[in-house]
This record gives structure tokens, C-alpha cells and sequence, in this order.
């Protein structure tokens, strides 16, 4: 099969979908791969690397031109002119989270969309986002402890241990893999956590996995309410396969909030979880409402792309593999795979997506 890998446009977004490594495991398989030149360089991948691997360096549209297009991010609407029926596209789409413009360009193309974030394994569990799941969650605490600086104009309350007393406060909500990732950070450095879960019966192995003194409360909005009002940082790690994450922290509870706190809200990916979030970029990052300093910016991973780069392809490439030998008959064959196709001839195929955009009429079920 033709595959491409093509160089992301987002804004500071250094990632790309596909190591040498990778490249070179395909080529070995009989594919033939297409690089976008630089597509790695930010990674810190050269095309000479790629060329050993034994793939092409090509142009843009020659590495869009393939039949599997392996992105990280979604396409862009400068991109949009390259789908096309019959080819596949996988990459991070968050459709439920975006206008409806990259749906109905998919739709309109009959473009094949198959999503990381919609993979399923065995066990329901989400493969191919778990790994920048993690980047973001531990991202999420050193973020939030560097806008809580003074002079970013924060509360200037440091997250941490000092000579043995804990400092700051930092709510996490939602204990999925962003929000273990982000409490075992707080935790660390040795700050007050307080890790928000919907299972009571998850809290003791919570406390096993962390530390016995991570405070575990359970997700009800008069807990919430109660905590974000004097938190330092507050992590919004809520997350609904596929669909559009809902509002846990309403804009009543931010204005309870300390003036110069923090919120960073990983969901926004999928709409954010806090009503006053709005998606934000690495070029300008933050805003402040209510007083509150919040980060919400949309591709977080890409700030750390080496790191990225090869943890994403250390899940993916199982998955581009079975696509690159069987085509859309790999996702028949899977149905934990199937999940991840949110578009397909023309109709969406992912309820959760349909519903968060309105499109129920373009909705049809994926016939395994």
C-alpha cells in the first residue's frame, strides 16, 4: 500500500505520525512509504533518516496523494482540497469537539476517517490516546505551576514540597489516564492533591498507585463546587469516548475561584470540561476570565514532539500495519478497530460524533 506522512500545519505542532523506525517497518512489509520533506524535523528526525528507512521524500500533495495518510492532527481547511474517496485518513479527528466544517468535508469527500481516540482494545480501553493522554496529564501540573508565577500574573503559589510542608492545592478532575498522570506529578513534587473520580471503589487502589496521602473525592458537583474554591490549579481530565465532554465546573463555580489560579483543561480537545474554556494555541496559550488564568490549548503533546513522536508511533504502528495489509477489511475484522471509524462513504459512522454535531440524518452504522 502508499502511505504518507504528511508535515502538520496546526500551530507549534512539532509532532509527526511516524518515526524512522516506523517508516522502515513498513517499507520492510512491502509498503511503499511517502515522507513529506521536513516532516520530522521538529521531532528531530532528518529526511536523510527516512530515505535509509527506506522511504520517499516528497512534496505535499504527492504524500496526501497516498491511499493511508497517517497525520496526528486534524486536517486543517487548507488541507481539506486533498481527501478524497476511497482513501483512508488516520490520525486524532476529536470531530465532537470541532465545527462541523471537517465532518462535512470528510462526508462531502467520502473520505474513510479513522480516529486514534475512537480505538478500542479488548478490555474498551483507549490504545492509541493513553500515550499522549499521559504527555498532556504530566504537562498539565508543570504548565499549571509556571502560569502560577508571580510574574505571569498568578497567585505566585508554588506546587511543592518545602523543608517537608506541602504547598499549593491542585483539583484534578477525572482519574482516566491524564488525570493519574497529572495527581502522580502533583503528587510528587508535593503539592495537596485532590483527585476527583466517579468510583468509590476506585479509591484505594487510587491511594495504592500514588500515595496514601492523595486525597480521593468522589465527582458530585457540590464536591467540586467546594474544592475549586480555593485551588491553586484545577485539571480538567473528563473524558467521553468520542463524544462532546461535559461541563463539570460551571462558570458560577470559576467565579469562586482565587483570583491568579489556574485552570488547565486537557478535554478541550472534545469541548472542554470547564464552561468557561475556550480553545487556545501554543502561540497564545492563555486568557484570563474571571480572574482565573486559563490554558487550553489544543494539541499540548507537541510541545514535548520527541517524546511524542515515538510513544504515539509505539502504538500506532500495529494498527497502520494491519491497515496497510488489509485495508478497511483490517477494521471488519476488529471491532475494537472498527470503533475508531468516524466517517465512511459519505456518512458518519460513530453515534457519539453524530449526536455532538446535530448530524443524526448522516449517521449509519459501520456494517461489521
Amino acid at each position: 500500500m502508499k502511505i504518507g506522512i504528511v508535515k502538520e500545519i496546526k500551530d507549534k505542532e512539532n509532532r509527526v505520525s511516524l518515526t524512522p523506525e516506523g517508516a522502515k517497518k513498513l517499507t520492510e512489509g512491502g509498503n511503499k512509504v511517502f515522507v513529506e520533506k521536513d516532516a520530522g524535523l521538529n521531532s528531530g528526525f532528518s529526511n536523510e533518516e527516512y530515505k535509509k528507512a527506506g522511504a520517499n521524500i516528497v512534496s505535499t500533495a504527492k504524500a496526501w496523494s497516498a491511499d493511508l495518510v497517517i497525520k496526528v492532527k486534524e486536517p486543517l481547511e487548507s488541507e481539506y482540497k486533498f481527501l478524497k474517496e476511497n482513501q483512508i485518513v488516520f490520525t486524532y479527528f476529536h470531530l465532537a469537539g470541532v465545527t462541523k466544517t471537517l465532518t462535512e468535508a470528510l462526508l462531502k469527500n467520502k473520505t474513510t476517517a479513522v480516529a486514534y481516540e475512537t480505538v478500542e482494545d479488548e478490555k474498551g480501553r483507549l490504545p492509541l490516546l493513553a500515550p499522549m493522554s499521559a504527555v498532556a496529564g504530566n504537562m498539565s501540573v508543570t504548565i499549571g505551576s509556571y502560569y502560577l508565577a508571580k510574574f505571569n500574573n498568578g497567585r505566585g503559589m508554588q506546587l511543592g514540597s518545602v523543608l517537608g510542608k506541602k504547598y499549593g492545592k491542585v483539583v484534578i478532575i477525572g482519574d482516566g489516564v491524564v488525570g493519574k498522570h497529572a495527581a502522580k506529578n502533583a503528587y510528587g513534587m508535593g503539592s495537596n492533591v485532590y483527585l476527583f473520580s466517579r468510583h468509590e471503589d476506585r479509591f484505594n487502589s487510587i491511594k495504592k498507585e500514588i500515595g496514601a496521602d492523595i486525597n480521593c473525592v468522589l465527582s458530585a458537583k457540590g464536591n467540586i463546587a467546594r474544592h475549586v474554591k480555593d485551588a491553586d490549579l484545577v485539571v480538567g481530565a473528563v473524558l467521553l469516548h468520542g463524544a462532546k465532554a461535559p461541563w463539570v465546573v460551571t462558570e458560577e463555580m470559576v467565579k469562586t475561584m482565587q483570583p491568579g489560579s489556574v485552570i488547565v483543561d486537557v478535554s478541550i480537545d472534545q469541548g472542554g470540561c470547564i464552561e468557561t474554556s475556550k480553545p487556545t494555541s501554543h502561540s497564545n496559550p492563555v486568557y484570563v476570565k474571571h480572574g482565573i488564568i486559563h490554558y487550553c490549548v489544543t494539541n499540548m503533546p507537541g510541545a514535548y514532539p520527541r517524546t511524542s513522536t515515538i510513544a504515539l508511533t509505539a502504538a500506532t504502528l500495529p494498527y497502520v500495519s494491519k491497515l496497510a495489509e488489509k485495508g478497511i477489511r483490517a477494521l471488519k475484522e476488529d471491532k475494537g478497530f472498527a470503533k475508531g471509524l468516524n466517517t465512511y462513504n459519505g456518512f458518519i459512522t460513530y453515534k457519539p460524533v453524530a449526536e455532538a454535531l446535530g448530524m443524526m440524518s448522516r449517521y449509519k452504522g459501520f456494517d461489521l
